[in-house]
């Protein structure tokens, strides 16, 4: 199930299995980071792990799952494997989620709070695009 991207970075890394434990885990590294914690609302997450020595990080879940942050109106998908680099403030190298933007899905390869706007959130897509939104948008939805 894993690719072989994960392989190379297992080694090292704190493995969970389990929804909710995954949850808890991808949360608490979320805050860890100072990112917004509801960034990455998975469901039924089999698998995170976070090599805390390469910041590669990684979330397996059963199925490809679309989530509409409602507060600005973005549509996101997040693949059954999602992969990023994880440091203070910032998500690199993402593979697995795409933003909508008009009819088109553009893969989301950066997240990251400005340190010039610490209330903003950044994505950047792998066109080159970014957009920033209130980071209150990406609160933990209870």
């Amino acid at each position: 199930m894993a690719s072989q991207a994960i392989e190379s970075h297992r080694a090292a890394a704190v493995v969970v299995t389990g929804d909710a434990a995954c949850r808890k885990k991808s949360v608490e590294l979320l805050e860890e980071l100072d990112l917004p914690k509801g960034l990455l609302p998975m469901e039924d997450i089999q698998e995170f792990g976070y090599n805390r020595d390469t910041g590669f990080m990684w979330l397996v879940q059963g199925k490809k799952v679309e989530h509409t942050f409602k507060k600005i109106k973005q549509t996101v998908s997040y693949a059954a494997e999602v992969t990023a680099f994880a440091e203070k403030g910032k998500l690199r190298k993402i593979t697995g989620v795409k933003t909508k933007e008009l009819m088109l899905w553009l893969s989301v390869v950066e997240v990251y709070i400005p340190e010039t706007s610490p209330e903003k959130v950044t994505f950047k897509t792998g066109t080159g695009l970014s957009d920033s939104f209130d980071a209150a948008a990406f609160a933990l939805e209870e």
